[in-house]
């Protein structure tokens, strides 16, 4: 069974609100304090369309970042259900999600916004699904003993830091530059990391807006 098209109201509601999430991506990435109405500019849609789907900048950020948390968790999803090689599903996943880029979301908007009890939530089943690919890579072996999952977060983060100014040959910097960490996270590891990697607290904590700290 097909799904049905949409009529050409609902058809034009489903194209702007792509180019919304795409434009607020590039926009507030690049500058986490721009106005909601930049959003508007680079999508291409009049603001009053914008407000329609998204009330309020809070709200579109939400958004925004329900978005990448869901698109992580379909990725490392399927990598805990690989019944592959677990080397090659891990190098999928990171590849994955370095071409999509959801790192760049929680580097530059954690702590603009208030979350919401759902994104908690999705969140706590991220990390339950993180913590399940990483039991998989230590029973099979695959991984150096000392990688935790604040490690292979780090790296996403680190990559997403990356910007050679045009997008496609960013990507593929981010993607040659991923390559270098798998090679080192692989086993046999050569040396002893030093320290430890970041917790999950205070990874959460990056997530509670900045004027709650205070």
């Amino acid at each position: 069974m097909t799904d049905k098209p949409l009529s050409g109201r609902k058809a034009q509601a489903a194209r702007n609100d792509k180019l919304i999430l795409e434009a607020a991506h590039e926009v507030f990435v690049a500058n986490p304090e721009a106005p909601i109405a930049e959003v508007a500019k680079r999508a291409g849609v009049g603001i009053s369309a914008l407000y329609r789907r998204y009330p309020s900048k809070e709200d579109l950020l939400r958004k925004l970042c329900g978005d990448g948390l869901a698109k992580h968790v379909e990725l490392v999803q399927e990598a805990v259900d690989s019944e592959g090689d677990m080397w090659e599903a891990f190098c999928r996943f990171m590849r994955q999600i370095v071409a999509a880029d959801t790192a760049s979301i929680t580097v530059k908007l954690a702590g603009t916004f208030t979350p919401t009890p759902d994104m908690f939530q999705a969140g706590a089943a991220a990390a339950e699904l993180n913590d399940a690919l990483m039991r998989k890579l230590h029973e099979t072996g695959v991984i150096r003993e000392d990688a935790l999952i604040g490690d292979i977060i780090m790296i996403t983060e680190s990559l997403a830091s990356i910007d050679i100014g045009d997008a496609e040959r960013t990507r593929d910097v981010r993607l040659r530059s991923l390559e270098l960490y798998l090679q080192a996270l692989r086993a046999p590891a050569r040396a002893p990391l030093p320290s430890s990697p970041p917790t999950e607290e205070e990874m959460n904590l990056r997530w509670v807006p900045k004027d709650a700290k205070a």
